[in-house]
């Protein structure tokens, strides 16, 4: 580890090397290689993370453009790991990155996750929300939750130090017709950067120790009026007791 690298952070007096060689002995997991998944990333890289597993099959789309700024045009049809991988690699050579090109579901969640020491949920739909925090509750894992609504956005911890989990705050999985759509109603393309920045910042909190957590608090962000607003709650002691997985994660 050249500390040199990172002088910067380790001059800071509640961090130290002490926090980086942490961060260079860690293994995270980013489930999701788009909007949110993308500033992760590429904050964890250039901070230090030792290794970074990416979950993603997708492949770069134009319209991701707008919002996934570690792509360009030239990107367009590759798989978004490879592109992701490739560039992470000349950010900080010293990272190990490791490209799982698959959807993240109930046949491989827990032989995936097992081998890290936290999972970042940079995913954008519920059934696999649901089924990471049900796999990290099994496996004991903490994960930091981030999520987007054209302007607005959230962020939490679940399952940190047997603090609340994802069913806590959200016990049921909502139906079709409930759920807000991307496609139909958008997102402004600098939201996922703020939101998925303030998630590298929770996981960098988490390996290291350093400050406040977010676990028992939701973060909301609203970009129209650069609010934010913490909402408290509280474990629900069933949800912490997870010891299978469902037979199937998907929409009523």
């Amino acid at each position: 580890m050249n500390l040199e690298r990172y002088k910067r952070q380790t001059i800071l007096k509640d961090f130290g090397p002490e926090c980086q060689l942490k961060l260079a002995q860690s293994k995270v997991l980013v489930v999701g290689a788009g909007g949110l998944g993308i500033p992760v990333l590429t904050y964890l890289n250039a901070m230090g993370v030792g290794t970074l597993g990416i979950v993603d099959i997708d492949e770069v789309s134009i319209s991701n453009l707008h919002r996934q700024v570690l792509y360009n045009e030239n990107d367009i049809g590759q798989s978004k790991v490879t592109v992701a991988i490739k560039k992470l690699q000349k950010q900080n050579s010293d990272t190990n990155l490791i490209a799982l090109k698959t959807f993240l579901i109930r046949d491989n969640a827990l032989d995936i996750i097992k081998d890290y020491d936290l999972v970042v949920d940079a995913s954008d739909n519920f059934p696999t929300r649901y089924l990471i925090n049900d796999a990290c509750v099994i496996l004991k894992k903490p994960f930091v939750y981030g999520a987007l609504h054209s302007f607005e956005g959230q962020v939490s911890v679940f399952n940190y130090l047997g603090g609340p989990t994802y069913r806590c705050l959200f016990p049921n999985m909502p139906s079709a017709n409930e759920l807000p759509d991307c496609n139909e109603h958008g997102v402004l393309g600098i939201t996922p950067g703020i939101v998925g920045n303030l998630q590298a910042l929770e996981t960098v909190k988490v390996l290291t120790g350093i400050g406040e957590v977010l676990s028992g608090k939701l973060l909301l962000f609203n970009g129209l009026n650069q609010s934010f607003q913490k909402i408290k709650f509280s474990p629900i002691p069933a949800n912490l007791n997870i010891t299978m997985l469902q037979m199937a994660y998907a929409l009523d």
